[in-house]
């Protein structure tokens, strides 16, 4: 396996987590949110998909989601739920921030998109759960 498909393999895994979290969003996100939360989850699971068919073209095996995930903090209202899914964007970003020096052509072009989702997603939680600033100068880091 290259460095590139193992910084990949790990852009996998926060994809998986991703998902799981927005479970966790979605059943405590106030229902104004949660079209939102639907529209990032099924984005997570379009990037995760293209990561397991990329991947198993290449022979490397994808590793499956894990039963369960460790959350950061409670989930107990909408507002920790907008917190968690800003935290889930960001800790996302620096997996897809991570898989771009080790890649090229295609590869770079995915986790350069990937890397722009969550940080623009990201910066729409902070909008939604008034959180100033609401973007972060450096995405992923």
């Amino acid at each position: 396996m290259t460095t590139g498909d193992s910084t990949l393999v790990d852009a996998l895994k926060a994809e998986h987590a991703a998902i799981y979290g927005y479970g966790i969003v979605g059943a405590h996100v106030a229902a104004g949110h949660l079209a939102t939360v639907v529209a990032a989850d099924g984005a997570h699971r379009t990037r995760r998909d293209a990561l397991l068919m990329l991947l198993t073209a290449r022979s490397v095996t994808p590793p499956g989601a894990e039963a369960t995930y460790a959350l950061p903090y409670p989930i107990t209202s909408d507002a920790t739920a907008l917190k968690l899914a800003t935290t889930i964007e960001d800790r996302t970003a620096a997996f897809w921030l991570r898989v771009l020096p080790d890649t090229t052509g295609d590869d770079r072009k995915t986790a350069l998109a990937a890397l722009t989702d969550c940080a623009t997603r990201a910066t729409r939680w902070r909008q939604l759960a008034g959180q100033v600033p609401t973007t972060t100068a450096f995405p992923g880091r």
